[in-house]
């Protein structure tokens, strides 16, 4: 096996989306790079997960019920013991006000659907092996 086909081994990604067909295509999508994955299909399901299990990255919906993806990633990123876990905003519109919004909560990155496997795994790698690659 190369080394690309193992370098997601064992990371913790969750993915918090209202859409069964964007959790379910996600999750196939990460299982298969060889992550971890957890779901939730809004914020406020998500937290006691998160809190349970600390992901290494979250990939947040934006518009879901009860608990949107903005209030849900401030929460995480407003919590000292989770304010470290990158958060990428998934949202169907690609708007600048959107894009905006997420870096005021927190967001590191913001992915407009329909997302492909290179932009799930562009943005794992962008914000944890390069940032485990810095710390080496």
């Amino acid at each position: 096996m190369s080394q690309s086909e193992n370098e997601f081994n064992g990371l913790k990604v969750m993915v918090i989306d209202d859409s069964n067909t964007i959790r379910r295509t996600a999750e196939t999508l990460l299982k298969k790079a060889g992550c971890d994955v957890l779901t939730a299909d809004n914020g406020f399901e998500a937290l006691p997960i998160i809190s349970a299990h600390h992901p290494d990255i979250l990939f947040i919906d934006i518009m879901m019920p009860r608990l949107d993806g903005y209030q849900t990633c401030a929460l995480v990123k407003n919590n000292p013991k989770f304010r470290d876990i990158p958060v990428v905003m998934l949202s169907s519109k690609d708007g600048l006000f959107d894009r905006a919004k997420g870096r005021v909560v927190g967001a590191e990155q913001y992915l407009t659907k329909p997302f492909t496997r290179e932009d799930l795994l562009g943005a794992i790698r962008t914000h944890l092996l390069e940032k485990t690659q810095d710390a080496n």
